[in-house]
């Protein structure tokens, strides 16, 4: 048989070279996780719709029978509010902060016009 130059899956050994790299390639990995770190895991619903979904879930979990996955699924719906109620509140400052400069603004941008008239009229 004709040995090809990119076929790899032909070879039938490695040199030793290859194996022992490897193989401690495979230990460093296993061995040291200082570079481990958890990715943040997004949840691409609204907490509104999840809050339905795990109250769902749980009222279905309960009435087959099974208390504890239902109170596992009622905590998740639990955690789902929270996070919509301080979600919501945050909203609610930003709007009353824009609402306190606008009217800020306005209060001085009306003064500004009241001694303009004032000049204008002296």
């Amino acid at each position: 048989m004709r040995p090809y130059k990119n076929n790899h899956k032909r070879q039938k050994f490695r040199t030793n070279g290859d194996r022992s790299l490897n193989r401690n390639l495979d230990n460093q990995s296993i061995i040291s996780n200082t570079n481990f770190q958890r990715k943040p895991h997004r949840n691409n619903q609204s907490a509104s719709r999840l809050i339905e979904k795990y109250n769902n879930l749980a009222r279905e979990a309960f009435s087959s029978g099974d208390k504890i996955l239902s109170e596992n699924y009622y905590q998740f719906s639990d955690h789902y509010l929270r996070v919509l109620n301080e979600k919501e509140k945050n909203h609610n400052q930003v709007i009353s902060d824009r609402d306190r400069q606008s009217n800020g603004k306005s209060d001085s941008s009306k003064n500004e016009k009241i001694e303009e008239k004032k000049i204008a009229s002296s």
